[in-house]
């Protein structure tokens, strides 16, 4: 499977509790940080629910 590499770029001080979580899921703690993941329809989604603070990095 391919890799995909996301950042963050937002805090999440703020937030809801559902996206804190989902970006911790995502193995995201500081800003700036970028973290390597399979391309799966579930990373897609996680990805979808918190695009405001995320980026995808190619």
């Amino acid at each position: 499977m391919a890799k995909i590499k996301i950042k963050l770029v937002r805090s999440n001080i703020g937030k809801i509790e559902s996206q804190k979580r989902t970006v911790e899921a995502l193995g995201l703690k500081k800003i700036g940080q970028i973290v390597e993941k399979e391309d799966t329809p579930q990373i897609r989604g996680m990805i979808e629910k918190v695009k405001h603070m995320v980026e995808v990095v190619e």
